[in-house]
């Protein structure tokens, strides 16, 4: 087999391992996580009534019925809507966020069959610098939905939209210039690998962390920042849809909850490394090496680690944040506006200078 046969079945497998199968998987399984989890915190019972063949299994098999009757049910369009851009809207929100998953390491490189295997999708240079400008497409999602439908309050959705997610924009790419200066590198990938054996970015960078964190929910639009889909108040860009268009909407934003735990676990908390300052993997792979005597099985098993130990940092992220969904109080949209502004922008800019001197000493 030729190297580059091995390269695209590497990465057939890579995308249905880490989109296919870990992102939206998570995404599926966080739609009846935030249910159950929210009803333990209020002391309620919470979703138990779907069933498999008489086994409830906790109320699990909800995010499958949730999928079942979102495909069913009917697709309503309003007359007058702009057709063209209310389809595309829904498609243009999901794949942004999908697209930026491939740009994500989730391990290191290891050796299939003499061919150098990296465990990331699609390794850009850029590669966060193209997240972002994703995230920026993603905005027009939200503003054409509402736009599109030709409803007040959609339209209303869609201005909080856009205002709420351009404020956070600015803060959560300051908030990574600091641990770009520290790692010398735009490269997630590289990023992650410094990390091993090192300090995890968490140290190096702490208030960049709780910036980052802060900014990157309010990106999400999830409360305490759900003021883009003011469900309380009937104001959402999403206010006319309905069936499989509502379900793209709201399953994107659980692929965002998992994609920001991917960020911060891979810019702050060693992304599939172990310890800080110690590392495991080198000797770990040396190790299945010598008693197995076959390096591309030690490499496939090393690799298998690297994505349970990644795995785990995001689930705990996205278990932080619907925690956070059920615990702080909503903002109004003027609150939202000045926390970003005027809170968040001002600290991570003092947090920028206060890098670049300590640096500089």
């Amino acid at each position: 087999m030729n190297e580059l046969a091995i390269q695209i079945i590497a990465t057939v497998v890579k995308f249905g391992v880490l989109i296919l199968g870990f992102a939206l998987g998570l995404a599926g399984l966080l739609t009846w996580q935030e249910r159950k989890q929210s009803s333990y915190m209020q002391d309620r019972i919470g979703p138990n009534r779907a069933a498999i063949m008489g086994i409830r299994l906790w109320g699990l098999p909800h995010f499958l019925a949730d999928g079942i009757k979102m495909i069913f049910k009917e697709d309503v369009i309003p007359d007058n809507a702009n057709k063209f851009l209310f389809h595309l809207a829904p498609i243009l929100g999901l794949s942004m966020v999908l697209i930026s998953l491939a740009m994500v390491p989730f391990g290191g490189t290891f050796n299939l069959f003499g061919t150098d295997i990296p465990m990331i999708i699609a390794p850009i240079s850029e590669g966060i610098l193209l997240i972002f400008a994703l995230s920026g497409l993603s905005i027009y999602g939200g503003v054409l939905a509402g736009y599109s439908s030709d409803n007040k309050l959609g339209l209303l959705g869609s201005m909080r939209t856009s205002a709420q997610m351009i404020s956070y924009e600015v803060t959560l790419g300051l908030t990574l210039v600091g641990i770009f200066m520290v790692m010398g590198s735009v490269r997630l990938d590289e990023i992650a690998a410094m990390q091993g054996g090192g300090a995890w970015g968490v140290f190096l960078q702490p208030f960049g962390f709780l910036l980052f964190f802060a900014a990157g929910i309010a990106e999400t639009k999830r409360a305490p920042f759900d003021l883009p889909e003011g469900e309380s108040e009937i104001v959402g860009y999403f206010l006319e849809y309905s069936g499989m268009r509502f379900g793209m909407f709201m399953f994107g934003e659980f692929v965002e909850i998992v994609l920001l735990g991917m960020l911060l676990t891979t810019m702050f908390f060693g992304s599939y490394h172990v310890l800080p300052w110690v590392d495991v993997w080198t000797p770990v792979h040396a190790w299945l090496v010598q008693t197995t005597g076959n390096i591309t099985l030690a490499g496939l098993i090393t690799a298998a680690g690297q994505f349970a130990v990644f795995a785990t940092k995001v689930a705990m992220f996205c278990f932080i944040q619907l925690a956070i969904r059920w615990t702080l109080p909503r903002f109004r949209y003027d609150q939202v506006m000045h926390f970003g502004w005027l809170f968040l922008l001002p600290l991570s800019l003092l947090n920028l200078i206060v890098t670049a001197v300590i640096m500089l000493l």
